[in-house]
């Protein structure tokens, strides 16, 4: 198929449109979704939820018809993908849009995503990618651009959020419960993987870099933007001290993410521990880019289908 190529990513805070023309990657729309308080204990995504991940579907395929996009990626990632009424959300989408959103598996994800931080990356030797989501965390390395190994967990700020965050801010014991379920989670799959390279992707990451200190996107060539184990250690007894109203005020945090950053700064900091990682570079490119670049580049078919648009 012809003509420009993008991809919706509907997901916990928004849903987004990337567009992929002959020359570089552009974010083209964004519309909310803030799904993270939709989800109930059984897994149900509520009638609100559904509503919204309608409303946010129309909203991006429609600014797709607008931009001329001819072959479409549109996929749900794990607020829907693991909703227990997913059938209901996709044939809801369908009736209002004309078009079903598909799903990717964590570890398809996480190969994805380490393909666009791999082209970002450059150069050679083993990489490391690690990338926290609101309902999974990923953590990806080798040295090619198909990984060795494509790790996904449970571990997401949202869905960690909802289970162990009752308060706003939390409570010491709430917070030492997911400490520990987080590290035992981590004890009991990550191996010792070899590599030359930390990398970190997703947007909590590049908050939280933003947060403490790193350059912000577009700095330029030479700006160096990391995160590193120290900062987690810093940060994350000042986030739990606050409610999400004050987070939101922080440098680099935004309103939709505020409930969730402690949750993800945890996430992140145990990994790090736990792979002996002293530090992450973080990569601007996120899974949308990935699809894109393996649409353009990769030798293997995407494992979305693409849809065509009239």
């Amino acid at each position: 198929m012809s003509g420009r190529v993008g991809v919706i990513d509907i997901g916990s805070v928004s849903a987004c449109l990337q567009l992929a023309d002959d020359g570089p990657l552009t974010a083209a729309y964004k519309y909310p979704t803030r799904l993270g308080r939709e989800i109930r204990p059984d897994g149900v995504l509520t009638k609100r939820g559904v509503r919204r991940v309608v409303r946010a579907a129309r909203a991006t395929v429609s600014a797709a018809r607008e931009l001329r996009v001819r072959e479409l990626f549109c996929f749900a990632t794990s607020c829907v993908r693991d909703a227990a009424n997913r059938d209901e959300v996709v044939e809801a989408v369908y009736r209002s849009v004309g078009l079903r959103p598909q799903f990717l598996t964590g570890p398809q994800e996480g190969w994805l995503t380490y393909h666009a931080a791999r082209h970002w990356a450059g150069g050679s030797g083993r990489m490391l990618l690690l990338d926290i989501g609101g309902g999974t965390s990923e953590i990806v390395y080798g040295e090619d651009t198909v990984p060795d190994a494509a790790l996904s967990l449970p571990l997401g700020a949202g869905t960690l959020t909802r289970a162990f965050l009752h308060k706003d801010p939390p409570t010491e014991k709430d917070l030492r419960r997911l400490k520990r379920h987080v590290r035992r989670s981590l004890d009991d799959v990550v191996g010792d993987p070899d590599f030359d390279r930390a990398v970190a992707a997703s947007r909590i990451l590049q908050q939280l870099g933003r947060l403490a200190g790193a350059p912000p996107l577009g700095a330029g060539a030479d700006a160096r933007r990391v995160l590193t184990l120290s900062d987690l250690d810093k940060w994350i007894p000042r986030l739990a001290d606050m409610p999400s109203s004050r987070r939101a005020r922080l440098r680099g945090i935004s309103a939709a993410r505020a409930p969730y950053v402690l949750a993800g700064a945890i996430v992140a900091r145990s990994m790090m521990r736990t792979l002996d990682v002293s530090e992450v570079e973080l990569c601007p490119l996120t899974l949308r880019e990935g699809i894109l670049l393996h649409h353009r580049e990769g030798d293997e078919p995407l494992p979305l289908d693409p849809l065509r648009l009239r």
